[in-house]
């Protein structure tokens, strides 16, 4: 994965977007030698999302399967 400085991103950043965007690059961005944010591309956004979606429905299927717990009990627990 490739580092760039804050500033560096700000100065490069249509070069940098283009890298992550049509070769699917991933660009840590750092400030004062601390990692802040990442940019990645929106395939590896949509794998995340699928990823997170598997977890809270995996995470979910556990909580239904529960024995002795109502639908209506885990409703109210979640607030829903």
């Amino acid at each position: 994965m490739t580092r760039v400085s804050a500033t560096a991103a700000r100065r490069d950043f249509s070069e940098i977007l283009n890298r992550v965007a049509y070769r699917g690059e991933r660009v840590v961005l750092e400030r004062n030698g601390k990692d802040i944010a990442v940019l990645i591309s929106i395939e590896d956004l949509e794998l995340l999302r699928k990823y997170e979606d598997a977890m809270d429905n995996a995470a979910a299927d556990e909580v239904i399967d529960e024995p002795g717990r109502s639908w209506d009990e885990i409703k109210a627990e979640m607030g829903l």
